[in-house]
């Protein structure tokens, strides 16, 4: 023997080396392989911060709480799930309007929940929205 593996040997243990490597690519585009999901909405009201933090024309991201509020030109708030609905990552990047996915490069437009850019199809899930005492405050109402 010369102590080298066989080619067979060397197969089996590169396969079983990349299957965990595989199988995170595999769960990385949805929970069942198709890129669609459906994202966690609030299930009690959660404050936000200042009303006056977003402004007209604009976005604000709130990574911590996985959700993105935007002002239109006329004041009215959205606001809009960050979960990715490609693959469940959490957006944590935001350039004006555009939310941007770390994960597959995923892009939205932040004041319509509208895919701008693929691999993801469906547009962000809109959360209800509203102001308390100057605060913005998403989730459903108490």
């Amino acid at each position: 023997m010369s102590g080298r593996p066989s080619a067979s040997r060397r197969t089996v243990l590169r396969g079983a080396a990349l299957t965990p490597v595989a199988a995170l690519g595999l769960t990385a585009c949805g929970p069942d392989g198709t890129g669609s999901y459906a994202p966690p909405t609030p299930t009690a009201p959660v404050a936000l911060g200042a009303e006056s933090e977003i402004p007209k024309g604009g976005a604000k991201l709130y990574w911590d709480h996985k959700v993105v509020v935007s002002r239109g030109d006329d004041g009215t708030l959205k606001a809009y799930s960050t979960l990715c609905t490609h693959g469940q990552c959490a957006i944590n990047k935001l350039e004006g309007t555009k939310l941007i996915c770390p994960c597959h490069g995923s892009e939205f437009d932040a004041t319509t929940g509208q895919v701008t850019r693929s691999p993801a199809s469906v547009p962000l899930p809109e959360v209800p929205v509203r102001v308390e005492g100057g605060k913005v405050v998403v989730g459903p109402e108490a």
